[in-house]
């Protein structure tokens, strides 16, 4: 019998921090090709695969000194909301719309309800932490407008 849980990754990330030998990239080089996918409309997530998959960027931070966010951010690249809240929207509006369609789902409509429920909790904490407006309340609707900008 094993005694790995199923559904856990067991990758995680070196704890010493250093440079490889075998990466040919300088800091300045990684920071101006983040720079350049964050202008394509790429999130941070993205980024960090496409510098993993295409350049062999093993990690940012390690590299540069700052995350990839933290160099959008330095750079106004970065989008109005955080990344997480955004995609809970993507979700919360096709959720939305499917239960539009079909609506004797009552799983998809619990499955509604709890991710309006984390969205709303999320909210709460990048509102104490000042990251979105204190004014800002979650709808569908506007929603819809966030993620389609």
């Amino acid at each position: 019998m094993h005694s790995r849980k199923k559904g856990k990754s067991r990758s995680h990330k070196p704890p010493i921090r250093i440079v490889p030998r075998w990466l040919e990239m300088k800091k300045d080089d990684v920071e101006k090709i983040v720079i350049e996918l964050a202008k394509k409309g790429y999130s941070s997530a993205t980024i960090g695969i496409i510098l993993r998959d295409q350049y062999g960027v093993p990690d940012v931070k390690t590299i540069v000194g700052k995350s990839i966010t933290q160099i959008m951010k330095e750079n106004n690249l970065y989008p109005q909301y955080p990344e997480d809240l955004i995609n809970l929207f993507r979700r919360a509006v096709n959720l939305h719309d499917h239960l539009l369609k079909h609506k004797k789902d009552k799983v998809s409509k619990k499955g509604f309800e709890n991710l309006v429920s984390k969205i709303r909790r999320l909210i709460k904490y990048y509102k104490k932490r000042k990251v979105i407006p204190q004014n800002f309340e979650f709808d569908v609707e506007k929603a819809r407008l966030i993620i389609q900008k």
